[in-house]
């Protein structure tokens, strides 16, 4: 079974692209690990992840760097050939829900 589920910050800001009436979101989701380092921090993992459509749609409305979601979804590798022409792997998560968590950003409110 392939299935994950990421909560983390949204590391970038988040731009909607269109493609022949395809819309797609990359991001990547800062990850914190929930053990320290032999320095004692906890370090982060930055994951790329790749939203479709609707879920893209939502997210370009709804969310912005610094905001914390949840994003469930399955591991996907892509292989491409890179400026030296050698095949290259990565991994990305696509995404199939993302739920707003909590939002890094706070409304002014005028007197």
């Amino acid at each position: 079974m392939n299935h994950v589920i990421l909560i983390g910050r949204i590391a970038n800001d988040i731009e909607k692209i269109e493609d022949h009436g395809t819309f797609r979101t990359a991001l990547n989701l800062a990850v914190q690990r929930n053990y320290k380092n032999i320095d004692g921090i906890y370090e982060t993992d930055f994951i790329p992840c790749i939203l479709w459509n609707g879920i893209a749609e939502r997210a370009n409305e709804y969310c912005k760097k610094g905001d914390i979601v949840c994003i469930r979804g399955r591991l996907q590798t892509r292989k491409y050939v890179n400026e030296h022409d050698e095949t290259e792997y990565s991994m990305e998560v696509i995404a199939e829900t993302i739920s707003f968590v909590s939002s890094y950003h706070s409304e002014k409110k005028e007197a």
